[in-house]
């Protein structure tokens, strides 16, 4: 199902999409290790990167997976056990978005359960996302859009099928403020499944803003997927990948997350004008010098008419054009002009 095609969208007064800088998402997720001053620490690493949001994972282990589940591979213990170990505590959840707006982010999380849904419309959050996992609970995506506020949709592990009934159920409730993130659901992600052309499909197929979920090692994936039109990024953040914690281990340490938005900045100010109008800015102080253009290939005498091997191409470009060399041939000249240097009309007869 597709709407009218968005633009842009608002996460309070900031603007994401066409025309905007990319808004990166420094994913803390469940890397506070349930230490708050850990979780302080990360949210001030975020700012000194220059992140545009901070986002936490707001989860229940009862509430998010069944006990009976098996381990997961390459984890030691079963998952509804690692889930308990990293529930948030909720009665921080204030304290950190205080935190966040204060470093002048915008505090968001993704959850698993109405209630924390509803903590975070007390606290004003001004958008909610989701972990790709539930984009198939349609009955949690519509709770999410039924707010008002704008929804992004990670659609790891989804088809175009998963992604429809997840935006017809946003649309339903009248929210067609929904971004759509291509993610792939692997930890690190291996860059031959990332497939960052597939923002592209659902920008068309959908008429939505897209962006993209980076689960791989280092930044230059999310700096492609700039180029190629990602309006969001995000990336998971921690203070040490040695640390103990299922995400740990493939996000970005400090350095790297600052590394990693200067490098979308730089995209974003390489990718420039679509218009190809000759040089401009720096380019400007080498155009005549890096350029070519006529010279003396020998003494040319006062009255001599031009011949091609009177001629040969080389630079600076202070002299005549090449292109315009049929122009210069059989012309008289109007002064000696010594081997090797440039010709200019001047030294040319009528």
């Amino acid at each position: 199902m597709r709407s009218e095609d968005r633009k842009e969208i608002k996460f309070g007064t900031r603007a994401v999409g066409d025309g905007h800088p990319c808004f990166v998402i420094a994913e803390i997720g469940a890397n506070h290790n349930r230490d708050l001053d850990k979780a302080r620490r990360l949210i001030d690493a975020a700012a000194e990167a220059k992140a545009d949001c901070v986002k936490f994972q707001t989860f229940l282990a009862d509430r998010h997976y069944s006990r009976f589940t098996p381990p997961v591979p390459g984890y030691d213990k079963p998952i509804h056990a690692i889930i308990q170990e990293t529930e948030i505590d909720r009665t921080w959840l204030p304290q950190l978005k205080t935190m966040v707006e204060e470093r002048d982010m915008i505090f968001m999380s993704s959850f698993g359960d109405l209630d924390a849904l509803a903590i975070f419309e007390s606290l004003g959050a001004v958008g909610y996302k989701n972990t790709s996992a539930e984009l198939s609970d349609v009955d949690l995506v519509r709770a999410m859009a039924a707010t008002g506020k704008p929804v992004i949709l990670s659609t790891g592990l989804a088809d175009m099928n998963d992604i429809e009934r997840a935006l017809d159920a946003c649309r339903t409730v009248g929210n067609a403020d929904v971004i759509l993130l291509q993610c792939t659901v692997a930890y690190p992600a291996p860059v031959d499944i990332i497939d960052l052309r597939a923002m592209a499909t659902m920008r068309e197929t959908f008429g939505t803003l897209v962006g993209f979920s980076d689960h791989t090692m280092g930044y230059h994936v999310a700096a492609a997927a700039v180029a190629l039109g990602a309006c969001v990024v995000e990336k998971h953040i921690t203070l040490d990948r040695a640390l103990p914690g299922p995400d740990h281990r493939f996000a970005m340490e400090p350095a790297e997350f600052r590394t990693l938005v200067q490098s979308i900045r730089d995209v974003e100010a390489a990718m420039g004008s679509d218009r190809k109008d000759g040089p401009r800015g720096a380019e400007k102080t080498v155009y005549d010098f890096a350029r070519r253009s006529l010279h003396a290939a020998k003494d040319i005498p006062k009255g001599t008419v031009l011949t091609e091997d009177m001629l040969c191409i080389k630079r600076p470009g202070y002299g005549i054009a090449p292109y315009r060399k049929s122009e210069v041939l059989g012309k008289t000249v109007a002064a000696n002009i010594v081997a090797d240097e440039w010709i200019t009309w001047d030294r040319i007869s009528g």
